[in-house]
């Protein structure tokens, strides 16, 4: 009769620092204690002004009128401020402009950014060194404002949506990141796709697209956050208040000091305050690039190092 060897169960190995180079000392207390002391006061730098924004505008007109201003500690949540700027009305619809110019003008510039970056990381593409200069040079030299406003009213995106995509649609540095990750792909991959008879635009969405995922998080994330945040192009190109986007009113209400006409009765009858709507806008403006950032943070390192250094 055998004996039965029972195998002892994988347990999982507790996590250990990675090695330090030679050359690397080791982290004394003092040290350590002075990063985190370092890092807190950072973190309370950045949350504590947007802990006070968002109480403000969780606060009613009392609570602000006794704190002679913004507000510390809440006493009592009310959302009146939010639903009084989604019930319609300019904020509104600042908002969805917003929406639809980030969300078009996102997918115009990454379609762009894609094709002329995977054109360019191909050495044997037509006329793509001289192409590569020219886009190097006009991070350098530019045309300037007024060249830049002549050409947009001569062909005719005043007052149009396409002012607030076209002029900022592309930006070099986005382009050779892209340019910089294609080129670390491969070439014997993409060489036995073209033996099996696939096209570049094949290889372009089949192979090099899925591989390149992080960059393509990154660079979307930075052009999106662009748009969204965009101010001077509305101000410069846009002449119809109807048409101006979020940051726009944002501003506009910042320097009234003031809420916008039609908010409905809540601050005649003293339940809504002027400095409660300017923080709630101030809330929505930051609030989808608050939400998007940590989905796309994992992607940071692995996108922007590897698309700078190689290539």
């Amino acid at each position: 009769m055998t004996a039965v060897i029972e195998k002892p169960a994988n347990k999982p190995r507790p996590w250990t620092a990675p090695p330090r180079p030679a050359w690397e000392e080791e982290p004394s207390k003092a040290g350590l204690a002075g990063k985190g002391i370092a890092l807190s006061f950072a973190c309370l730098a950045i949350l504590f002004p947007l802990w006070i924004v968002i109480v403000t505008s969780l606060s009613s007109r009392k609570t602000i009128d006794e704190a002679g201003g913004l507000v510390l500690v809440p006493k009592g949540i009310t959302f009146i401020a939010y639903q009084e700027l989604l019930s319609g009305g300019q904020v509104t619809r600042a908002a969805i402009i917003s929406i639809l110019v980030t969300l078009v003008g996102t997918l115009f510039s990454m379609a762009v950014s894609v094709l002329c970056a995977y054109g360019l990381s191909r050495s044997g593409s037509l006329g793509h060194r001289w192409i590569l200069m020219t886009l190097l040079a006009t991070m350098f030299f530019s045309a300037g404002l007024i060249p830049t406003y002549l050409l947009v009213q001569s062909l005719g995106l005043m007052d149009s949506y396409l002012a607030l995509i076209l002029p900022s649609a592309i930006s070099v540095f986005n382009i050779l990141v892209l340019r910089g990750f294609f080129m670390g792909i491969s070439q014997e991959l993409i060489d036995s796709a073209r033996i099996d008879g696939a096209g570049d635009f094949r290889i372009l969405q089949q192979i090099v697209m899925p591989l390149s995922r992080a960059v393509l998080a990154v660079i979307t994330l930075f052009y999106a956050v662009g748009y969204w945040s965009a101010w001077f192009n509305a101000s410069l190109y846009l002449n119809d208040q109807d048409m101006m986007p979020l940051q726009n009113v944002m501003i506009q209400l910042v320097q009234k000091q003031e809420a916008p006409v039609g908010l409905g009765q809540a601050i005649k009858t003293g339940q809504l305050s002027g400095l409660a709507v300017q923080m709630a806008v101030m809330v929505m403006a930051l609030l989808p690039v608050a939400v998007l950032s940590p989905f796309v943070q994992r992607h940071f390192k692995k996108g922007m190092l590897t698309g700078a250094v190689k290539g």
